[in-house]
């Protein structure tokens, strides 16, 4: 996982997750990836049938829906229908947002 300090953008996989419960928690290797897959299924469980997932301290996991519109390809500049679907959006909480400015302002 990257450590505090660093400003090059790598991205935390799932083996890097089970791999920090590991050394962090003192579970098995085993037991720490299926402690993360079992978190990361109940997270996806609770989306899919339209539940907000607040993870204190963290932010929150919403799923919205998104009604029909028309948009434009920008390409041809032809109009085409953008059919209604739902999204995911992630709002960080103020505590989160608070410690990403004061990572900003120890790199400047």
């Amino acid at each position: 996982m990257s450590g505090a300090g660093r400003t090059s953008r790598i991205a935390v996989t799932r083996a890097d997750l089970c791999e920090a419960v590991y050394k962090k928690v003192g579970l098995s290797r085993s037991e720490s990836a299926t402690l993360v897959e079992l978190v990361f299924k109940e997270i996806t469980d609770r989306l899919e049938v339209g539940e907000t997932v607040k993870l204190s301290s963290f932010g929150s996991f919403v799923v919205r829906s998104k009604g029909p519109r028309m948009g434009r390809n920008p390409k041809t500049g032809k109009e085409v229908p953008i059919a209604p679907r739902r999204v995911m959006v992630f709002k960080p909480s103020a505590i989160l947002r608070q410690r990403l400015v004061g990572a900003d302002e120890a790199i400047e």
